[in-house]
């Protein structure tokens, strides 16, 4: 029997630009069972980094989140914060946005961890990469030396981040211990990187890229977290240093049985990675559900233009269906009410222009789409005009740029005859 290890309700994420409210998530519902691999795929722009930013809780202004709970089962946890924060918890599961930034923050190594999309700027050029997955180590080590306390992350000395800067200059101030120095080799080790105690020595210029991902995945590796969340952990590398990272996460899931959350925009690696997906676009989850769900029984429209967008090795001869148009901006007053995808679908309806709710598409209950079609079938005599957002988008744009105009001055100009012009009299 499955349980949830995380469950997010509700959550949006903004940012407050000079251009605008950029609305990056909205309202976004996301539940991940323990010890599952869940994938979020979507184009560029839709949401999926700030996702993982959001859960990791590592957005900055001008981005906030704006409402919603991200809700972590750990009874453990749940106990030693629920005296001081009992709003926060319920049962087994703590509502991390109910607590204070700083008991937020001792979660990241222990019970959250990233890998983000670039290695290079994870790392720091002026310390071996042993070094620094040691620090790693020694400080969750440290944090949990005793019961998940918020003193002993951050307020005690002996835990600070000024003694570790002290050992430095100190060397009678030694932070990190022998063991910690070992358990880095040893996790450089188990994520394949060759001759570990020499490459320990050695600073992150001197590795590969693929080297420097699997590095990087140690390090989120160090304070054996719950859930590792891995954002893009391919994209900058050739086709096969990304098969081997991919086997990497997958034995390390298997043989620990951690909890992962994939971002990608490869729907080839959600294939070959994850147990369920969510399908994501402008900021929302537009359809949810297993492997199956989303490959062979998808609802969807934009799902399927990104299986369309797939090439297909069996059937080489097949075109290729991009998706017209692009991601829209995302920004408030450019975001109608309605589906976001329907200016650039091709099944959109006059129902699109109301924004759908998610309904279930089979009896399961376990795949969710947020789409008309789930309940009816696309019926033309009810299709859209092809230009029909193109005229809407004209019409918002001159109303954004004065806000005073009524509908009736935003009309498109009717060309002048001669008769008119000359008072209406004849040529």
């Amino acid at each position: 029997m499955t349980e949830d290890i995380l469950q997010v309700r509700g959550l949006s994420t903004r940012f407050f630009t000079q251009e605008g409210q950029v609305n990056a998530v909205s309202d976004l519902d996301l539940t991940i069972e323990r010890g599952e691999v869940f994938g979020i795929v979507g184009e560029s722009g839709s949401g999926k980094s700030v996702t993982a930013r959001s859960i990791m809780d590592l957005i900055e202004p001008p981005g906030e989140i704006t409402e919603g709970e991200i809700r972590y089962r750990n009874a453990d946890f749940a106990e030693t914060v629920g005296d001081d924060h009992p709003g926060a918890v319920d049962g087994e599961f703590v509502n991390l946005l109910e607590l204070p930034p700083a008991i937020r923050q001792s979660l990241r190594g222990t019970s959250f961890s990233m890998i983000f999309q670039d290695p290079e700027s994870s790392f720091n050029p002026t310390l071996t990469v042993g070094e620094q997955l040691a620090e790693a180590v020694e400080v969750q080590r440290r944090a949990s030396a005793r019961p998940r306390s918020t003193r002993a992350r951050t307020e005690s000395e002996e835990y600070s981040l000024g003694s570790l800067m002290l050992s430095t200059v100190l060397p009678s101030k030694k932070y990190v211990s022998d063991e910690s120095r070992e358990r880095a080799i040893e996790l450089l080790e188990l994520v394949g990187i060759p001759d570990p105690v020499e490459r320990a020595d050695e600073y992150p210029h001197e590795y590969s890229g693929g080297m420097l991902q699997r590095a990087m995945i140690a390090q989120a590796l160090a304070g054996e977290p719950d859930i590792l969340v891995a954002d893009e952990p391919t994209t900058a590398l050739d086709v096969t240093i990304q098969a081997q990272v991919l086997d990497l996460l997958d034995d390390l899931q298997k043989e620990t049985g951690m909890t992962i959350l994939l971002i990608t925009h490869n729907l080839g690696v959600i294939a070959r990675m994850c147990d369920r997906v969510g399908v994501m676009y402008a900021g929302e989850i537009v359809e949810r559900g297993s492997l199956t769900d989303t490959f062979d029984e998808h609802v969807h429209p934009y799902t399927e233009g990104l299986l369309g967008s797939v090439p297909d090795l069996e059937g080489a001869n097949r075109r290729l269906q991009p998706i017209p148009g692009n991601v829209p901006t995302l920004l408030d007053h450019e975001m109608e009410d309605r589906c976001h995808f329907a200016d650039r679908c091709p099944k959109a309806m006059e129902d699109c222009l109301d924004h759908p709710p998610e309904f279930d598409a089979d009896e399961r209950g376990d795949h969710e789409v947020r789409c008309v079609l789930a309940e009816r079938d696309y019926d033309e005599g009810r299709a859209l005009p092809p230009d029909y957002f193109d005229e809407t988008e004209r019409t918002a744009a001159d109303k954004h740029a004065d806000p005073d105009r009524t509908e009736e001055d935003v009309q498109p100009e009717r060309t002048q005859s001669p008769v008119e012009d000359s008072g209406g009299g004849g040529l």
